[in-house]
This record gives structure tokens, C-alpha cells and sequence, in this order.
């Protein structure tokens, strides 16, 4: 499934994905990363980012991902519960990635 995701937002002009298994986690005192998604004893936290070269093209994007019909829910099994999942987007800060 993640390999299908990340073809697509490819081809609608995303500049890649990442998908990554937490490794390292640490139970906080206030909030972390398994409070977030209500993680039960035993799972582990995803955590998966689409870079997108600006807002015009994340948006028109996502409209298409949204509305493709491999990609709704009842299309496949998910390998997750959907429920706990969550996303927005963001506006870069301080990058020190070199896209040139």
C-alpha cells in the first residue's frame, strides 16, 4: 500500500515520500508519539510525510489522491486502523535540504 502511495503522489508532481517505522521511541511524560495515535502495548507508530515542491501542487495533489479510487479505503485491506491516523500539511521553517 505504501508502495501504491508513493508511486502516485510521484506521478501528481510530489518531490517523493517517506514511510518510517518508529525506532527509538520514547514514552513521554506529557504526550509522544504512541499517546497520539492511541497506540496499544505491543504496536508501534508509523510515521509517513509526502514532500511536495509547494502548496499549488500538494493541494491539486491531494484532491486527486482523495478521490482515487485504489486508494479509498474499501479498495484493500488496510494494514492499520484508519481511525488513528491523521495529517496536514505544513510550511517549511528552516530546511537544509539541497532539491537542486
Amino acid at each position: 500500500m505504501a508502495e501504491l502511495f508513493a508511486r502516485k503522489v510521484r506521478a501528481l508532481g510530489a518531490l517523493g515520500s517517506v514511510e518510517a517505522l518508529g525506532d527509538g521511541l520514547e514514552h513521554g511524560h506529557t504526550t509522544d508519539f504512541f499517546r497520539a495515535v492511541k497506540a496499544e502495548d505491543g504496536e508501534n507508530v508509523v510515521l509517513s510525510f509526502v514532500l511536495w515542491p509547494g502548496k499549488p501542487t500538494r493541494d491539486a495533489g491531494w484532491e486527486k489522491l482523495m478521490a482515487d479510487p485504489e486508494l479509498q479505503p474499501d479498495a484493500q485491506t488496510m494494514p492499520f486502523d484508519g481511525k488513528r491516523m491523521f495529517w496536514g500539511g505544513f510550511q517549511p521553517l528552516v530546511s537544509s535540504l539541497d532539491l537542486g
